[in-house]
This record gives structure tokens, C-alpha cells and sequence, in this order.
């Protein structure tokens, strides 16, 4: 197959969203990606991949741009360096992209509300890549409605008793600590919901399931049989749970669209690439109208989930102003485009574009999960008419 298309020069990093610092952290990144740790990942064990490539980024001092330090918090989190990072990361590889992602993801409540033993134990392990997180919400009946969620937790005494399932975990299976929300009792609906870590080794807790994607994650179904964990392992107060989510879920929510950015990104230079040197009627798929109409529409739709995306992340790191539309616009719109432009290369690609092992195939699979996880599309819709209505009086 023909060699990886080159990156394009990445000249929007002097948008006035950026400085200095993220300058030099994006030539960091441009120097693990051309590092062996990318170029040795093996997509046919992707649990062994993920683990790796949580060390390979730990030990680069890439994913102090993801998980707080055990004195800090997530909402401390430079939203900026973690959107360079996820862009950058899926341009090279999806599995890296998620390896980073997951670690924030799933220690972003535990430094948010976890107990200074909690921090200490568990942050300078993920913060390092030694061991992998987990963020259990989502449940069959309770994915976009979170209030809906069964599986539940008791209290006696100082422990609690945990009973139920979450699917479509990522790192199910192999993360070494999950970060889990239960329904707890105290209120109706999100009021009565209430976090915990739980151990990969906790008595009563166990994998059902193991999940098989289109683009292939580490994904599971967790099972809580009378589980049993001490009360000093519940974040935050009793029946905060469901604020502690979407707090979390907020900080690394614009990250979703700058990933997906970075597939279409890709799928841009491929797609360039390739027509240059595709002949066709005498000249080159690149001399077709058709084409450039085609070339002209995805670059033009990349700058713009690009720019949704970093005033997102600039709002919430300069402005300290909440994100929830901005973030949600970014997500909906970047992940949209992704779809489109991915699709456009593919089919520029012909036949060549639908053969398994192709890049561009491989994006194809990669962007359809962005536009579900971490919020559909569609409630992303939602969020931000809900928000728009708010700002009006």
C-alpha cells in the first residue's frame, strides 16, 4: 500500500487562541508522533496497544496535559494543551487518541472531588501511564438520559454495597480504576445519584462483557454483584454525583471535537495526496472541478470545526466562562464535518477507499463512535437550543 500522506504545515497554531507555551507543547507532540511508540502500534491487540501507549505517553509527559496532579484538580486542566493533543494524537493514530483521552476521563472526578488519599493513590499512576482509568455512567437504559441509570449502590455502616451493570465502558476490561456513578437514593432522578472508585480487583466486581467495535476499543460491560467498597472511596457528597459527571464531561468535551478534527485533518491530507497522483482522462484526479469543489469544501469546513472548536477551549481557559454551548457546538459541529470529510476521501479513493487497511478506511470507522459518544449529535442539539433559549431574555 502507498506510504502515509504528509502532514500539512500546521500554520493555524498562530491563531491568536494559542501561546507560546502551546506552540512548544505542539512540537512536543510533533516529536512523540514521529517517535517509535507511534509507529510500533499493534491494532490487533488493542488492549496490549492502550496500555502501551498510556506508558509510551506517560513517560513523555504528555498526559500531565490530561490528569491533574494530586494536588491540583481537572478543572485546572489547560483545555488548549489537551485539544492540541487530541487533535495531533487521532491525526497519527485513533488508539493513542483514546489511550490519552481515557486517562483524563476517568481520573477527572477523582481529582475533582476525590479525598486527598484517594488523589495521592491513584493521580501519579495514571498521570504516568503505570496504571489505566475508567469513567462507568453509561447503562442499556440510561445512555444520552444519565437520570435514568438502575444499577445502585446501598449504604451499611462505613461501606457500601454495589448492584447492577454499565456498558459501553471504555477500558472496560483493563483499567486498573474506575470511576463509577450509581443511583444512591437520596433524591429522584439526577439528584439521587452518587460517585465511587472502584478497583479492578474489588470482591463482586467483574467483566460480563467485552465489547467488539467497528473501529476496535477496549469497551466492556461491568457487572456489580454485591460489591463491596468502603464509604472513604465515594467522591464528593452523597447524591453529587450526576453534577460531578457533567462537570467532568464539560472539562473534556471541546478534546472530543479536536479529535475529531485531527481525523478529518488527516483524511484531508490523504485525500490531497492521493489525487495528485491518481491519474484519470489524460491528467490527475486533482484537475477535475469536481474534485477541487470537493477539496474546497472540506478544508473550508476543517478550519471552521476548528475555530468552534479552540474558542471553546479558549473561553474556558482565558474567560473562565462556562463552555456548555461553545463545548457542545464544537462537538456537534467537529464530528459532523469528520463524517463528512472522511466520507468525501473515501470516496476519492474509490474502491481503494473501502479496503480494509487503507487510512482512510480506518477513519471511516474511526469517526462514526464521536458522533454517539460523549454526547450524540442530537443531544448536543439540544444543549445548545436549551443553552441559546437561557441567553435570551
Amino acid at each position: 500500500m502507498r506510504a502515509p500522506a504528509p502532514r500539512a504545515p500546521r500554520d493555524w497554531i498562530e491563531w491568536p487562541f494559542f501561546e507560546k507555551r502551546h506552540r512548544e507543547f505542539a512540537q512536543q507532540l510533533d516529536r512523540f508522533v514521529a517517535s517509535p511508540a507511534m509507529r510500533e502500534i499493534d491494532h490487533a491487540d488493542v488492549d496490549r496497544a492502550c496500555r502501551k501507549q498510556a506508558r509510551a505517553l506517560g513517560e513523555a509527559g504528555l498526559l500531565a496535559a490530561a490528569v491533574a496532579p494530586p494536588d491540583g484538580d481537572a478543572a485546572a486542566i489547560d483545555s488548549r494543551a489537551a485539544c492540541l493533543a487530541r487533535e495531533t494524537l487521532a491525526w497519527s493514530d485513533g488508539l493513542a487518541d483514546f489511550a490519552f483521552a481515557m486517562q483524563g476521563l476517568g481520573s477527572g472526578a477523582i481529582s475533582l472531588a476525590g479525598s486527598p488519599d484517594l488523589r495521592a493513590a491513584i493521580l501519579p499512576k495514571t498521570r504516568s501511564g503505570e496504571w489505566l482509568a475508567g469513567f462507568a455512567l453509561s447503562e442499556k437504559e440510561a445512555g444520552s438520559d444519565v437520570a435514568a441509570m438502575a444499577c445502585a449502590a446501598r449504604r451499611d455502616g462505613d461501606r457500601y454495597f454495589i448492584d447492577g451493570e454499565k456498558t459501553w465502558i471504555s477500558n472496560g476490561g483493563i483499567a486498573d480504576v474506575y470511576t463509577l456513578f450509581v443511583r444512591s437514593g437520596e433524591g429522584p432522578g439526577a439528584r439521587g445519584i452518587s460517585a465511587f472508585v472502584v478497583f479492578a480487583d474489588d470482591p463482586g466486581f467483574s467483566i460480563a462483557e467485552r465489547i467488539d467495535l467497528i473501529a476496535p476499543h477496549p469497551l466492556a460491560t461491568l457487572r456489580f454483584e454485591n460489591c463491596r467498597i468502603p464509604a472513604s472511596r465515594r467522591l464528593g457528597a452523597p447524591g453529587g454525583g450526576f453534577k460531578l459527571a457533567m462537570q467532568t464531561l464539560d472539562i473534556f468535551r471541546a478534546s472530543v471535537a479536536a479529535a475529531a478534527v485531527g481525523f478529518a485533518r488527516r483524511a484531508l491530507d490523504e485525500a490531497l495526496d492521493h489525487v495528485r497522483q491518481r491519474k484519470m482522462f489524460g491528467g490527475t484526479l486533482a484537475d477535475l472541478q469536481t474534485t477541487q469543489a470537493a477539496l474546497g469544501d472540506m478544508a473550508t469546513e476543517i478550519d471552521a470545526a476548528a475555530l468552534l472548536t479552540y474558542r471553546a477551549a479558549w473561553r474556558r481557559d482565558v474567560q473562565r466562562l462556562s463552555t456548555t454551548r461553545e463545548a457542545a457546538m464544537a462537538k456537534m459541529a467537529a464530528t459532523e464535518t469528520g463524517q463528512r470529510v472522511i466520507d468525501r476521501a473515501v470516496q476519492m479513493f474509490g474502491a481503494r477507499g473501502v479496503r480494509r487497511g487503507e487510512i482512510v478506511e480506518r477513519l471511516y470507522r474511526e469517526i462514526r463512535a464521536l458522533r454517539i459518544y460523549e454526547g450524540a449529535t442530537e443531544v448536543q442539539r439540544l444543549i445548545v437550543a436549551r443553552e441559546t433559549l437561557k441567553s435570551r431574555p
